[in-house]
């Protein structure tokens, strides 16, 4: 079975004036949370799916601290949803350059930490 890809380069960066990043694709979306504002940077999902990395990212802030349980809660409830080969990154300061599975791709801040959520494989 074939998948169409698409590859995104992105760099997250935390200033203490706020954040800063590249980014290539639509506009800003805020969703405000009980872990402060979400703000969709980029995303080629839709509907349901969109809307549980948003659920599950708000969750995940809520549960964890550290960034590695909060990405792996994140990666594992979305194999368990949406099928296995999910990768999610979180952080403050990091760059990526990933190829994905067309529709399976959010990137996204909770305050100043930035999710990169995304199927390929």
């Amino acid at each position: 079975m074939s998948h169409s890809t698409t590859t995104y380069s992105y760099s997250a960066k935390t200033t203490s004036g706020g954040s800063s990043f590249d980014r290539f694709g639509t506009a800003e979306k805020d969703v405000n949370s009980s872990v402060g504002k979400i703000t969709v940077k980029n995303s080629d999902m839709e509907g349901e799916m969109k809307q549980d990395a948003i659920d599950l990212t708000e969750d995940a802030f809520k549960q964890f601290t550290v960034e590695k349980d909060i990405a792996a809660h994140i990666k594992k409830e979305f194999d368990r949803k949406h099928g296995n080969s999910w990768h999610c990154i979180v952080g403050r300061n990091y760059g990526s350059y990933v190829t994905h599975e067309t529709g399976h791709f959010i990137y996204l801040y909770v305050k100043q930490v930035a999710v990169l959520l995304f199927k390929s494989g």
